[in-house]
């Protein structure tokens, strides 16, 4: 990312930054795609107020249970982009999940962390993880206060040692012992950092998607007739069993844990590929032997040890899910039409899949119906989003 301008927010909501929003993406898919990055454009951050829009969340969306402390969003969004968070000041919390990429990374089927170690899953989408009553792929933590320190402490992500350190150094660093004291009455404590970290994510509240506005406002204009009849065909399929609706809102998930064959898929996949990618969009076709490596993944069994929880996954949610790729916990595909297609198959002919997938036989005008209606799930406010984040300065070692 390229910093132009830079302003510390702590004076008022006026304020911005002004920052290259990353790489053109469109055409990723692609693999005769050439990245793009002289195409940067300067753009503006925007400050949102969060907790303001946590009282009254956007259409589609259900009330949160508690209100949001706007200092504390504030505070969280500092820090939400500080590298100096990682033990090297490398990587900062937005690295992996990019305000302009729908808070995930869309080049890349996991991320690379720190020193450029494999990470094994996919970066999940943050828009609405207010609402998730478990988190990680697996649902090992249940609140976003104890989600935070699992990529702080973890090796391979922003490595550091332990929770001391990490207080340690953003204590020593001007002006989060003054801002800490001003929200908390206290520098930086373990409750602290969680708080405010938790309270940011928790304002990233996206919803009044065209869907939204036709479902929920009942809005007649609002969907076109092909990502209506979309609908018609996500519920004839059994989609909504797992990604839920209710009659006022739609989270889109039943936030509890399935095998849809994707693990099992992993393993059939060759680990001696005759094509590599080298960087987005960039491949090279192989004239030797390559073994690439694959890190076990065991999905919620790793959580529970029960063995009918083995490559069992958290049912994502399917809001902006059109922004999210690739998808799957590893990445594995990188289109939706992809994993239309992967579903309407019947999964991958793993024994222990979900006996809801199973083979559809969706005709061409169905998956195509299907698509638009997922695309129309794609929130209102996703480009306020990513400007409100560009709206503070980015923390390094400088």
């Amino acid at each position: 990312m390229l910093l132009l301008m830079m302003t510390w927010p702590g004076a008022g909501l006026a304020q911005t930054a002004a920052v290259g929003p990353g790489d053109v993406r469109d055409g990723y898919e692609r693999e005769d795609y050439r990245t793009r990055s002289a195409a940067l454009t300067v753009t503006p951050g925007r400050r949102l107020d969060l907790a303001a829009r946590a009282l009254r969340p956007p259409l589609g969306l259900a009330p949160l249970p508690r209100p949001l402390r706007r200092e504390a969003v504030d505070l969280g969004r500092a820090l939400f982009f500080d590298r100096r968070l990682s033990v090297n000041g490398t990587l900062s919390c937005a690295m992996c999940h990019v305000p302009e990429q729908a808070f995930t990374q869309n080049e890349l089927r996991t991320p690379v962390g720190l020193e450029g170690r494999q990470v094994r899953r996919n970066a999940p989408s943050l828009y609405n993880v207010a609402y998730r009553t478990t988190l990680f792929h697996d649902g090992r933590e249940a609140t976003l206060e104890a989600q935070i320190w699992a990529p702080l402490l973890a090796p391979n992500e922003m490595g550091n040692v332990d929770r001391a350190a990490v207080l340690a150094r953003i204590g020593a660093l001007d002006p989060y012992p003054e801002r800490f004291a001003a929200v908390y009455g206290a520098g930086p404590t373990e409750a602290s950092l969680s708080d405010a970290l938790a309270s940011y994510q928790r304002g990233l509240l996206s919803g009044d998607s065209p869907f939204d506005r036709w479902r929920f406002g009942r809005s007649g204009e609002a969907l076109d007739a092909r990502a209506r009849r979309g609908f018609e065909v996500f519920q004839a399929a059994g989609c909504a069993g797992c990604h839920v609706l209710a009659d006022r809102y739609a989270e889109f998930t039943d936030d509890d844990f399935h095998n849809t064959g994707i693990a099992y898929r992993a393993g059939l996949v060759s680990r001696t590929p005759a094509r590599l990618q080298i960087a987005p969009g960039v491949f090279t076709d192989l004239s030797i032997t390559v073994d690439v490596p694959r890190l076990e993944d065991a999905g919620r069994f790793e959580v529970t040890g029960r063995e009918a929880d083995r490559d069992r996954y958290r049912t994502p949610s399917l809001r902006n899910v059109a922004l999210t790729g690739p998808y799957m916990h590893d990445g594995a595909f990188a289109t939706l039409a992809a994993v239309v297609d992967y579903y309407d198959a019947g999964g991958s002919g793993d024994p222990n899949q979900d006996a809801r997938v199973r083979p559809l036989g969706l005709p061409a005008d169905d998956k195509a119906a299907l698509l638009a209606f997922l695309e129309s799930l794609t929130g209102s406010d996703v480009e306020a989003l990513a400007a409100d984040a560009r709206s503070v300065a980015i923390g390094d070692r400088r």
